[in-house]
């Protein structure tokens, strides 16, 4: 009986402790992330544009069917300028690359201005003029991102996992042995 509990505590532990290696091993594979950025991120058509861009270990490139495709050197920034045709009240996608290796990174940049005409809104009293500006909500719910929920484990956490594990075994093997070697006196 004694022998049957102490193989299914170690079973237990061994399967418990089999879930962690697949994570270790996913975490060796890990890139480090290419983020751009463009300031203003809300312009008018005709303005001109700052790109940004980190996580590349030389020059990158950025494309955007707004813009001419610019090449950013590591490090600096590089300017933009934006096509008057763009539609205005548009979201348009800008894509970094970085040169020396292909990774690529995604921001988004708006087009100012309301596609539809202001209406102009004028009083019967023929004293007072007054004008008002029609206001249009963004199309579309807020681009919230991913936050921090993409970060994988470091080889910290996956060595203190480990040793719970380990300390959770052996804790389960001493109180069984504990147990057993009571009920033989």
């Amino acid at each position: 009986m004694r022998a049957i509990r102490v193989t299914s505590a170690a079973a237990l532990g061994l399967a418990a402790l089999s879930l962690t290696v697949p994570a270790a091993s996913a975490v060796d594979t890990k890139v480090p992330a290419v983020v751009g950025t463009a300031t203003p991120s809300t312009i008018a058509a005709g303005g001109q544009v700052t790109l940004f861009v980190s996580g590349c270990d030389g020059d990158a490139e950025a494309t955007s069917a707004v813009f001419d495709t610019v090449t950013i050197p590591r490090g600096d920034t590089a300017t933009a300028t934006v096509d008057w045709d763009a539609k205005r009240g548009a979201l348009y996608t800008i894509t970094y690359t970085c040169l020396d290796d292909g990774r690529q990174g995604t921001s988004q940049l708006t087009i100012a201005g309301d596609a539809r005409p202001t209406p102009t809104f004028t009083t019967l009293r023929p004293t007072v003029t007054t004008t008002a500006t029609a206001t249009r909500s963004p199309a579309g719910p807020a681009r919230g991102g991913v936050g921090g929920s993409q970060g994988g484990m470091d080889a910290g956490e996956i060595a203190a996992g480990a040793a719970l594990v380990l300390a959770a075994t052996g804790g389960v093997v001493f109180v069984l042995r504990r147990r057993a070697g009571s009920r033989q006196h």
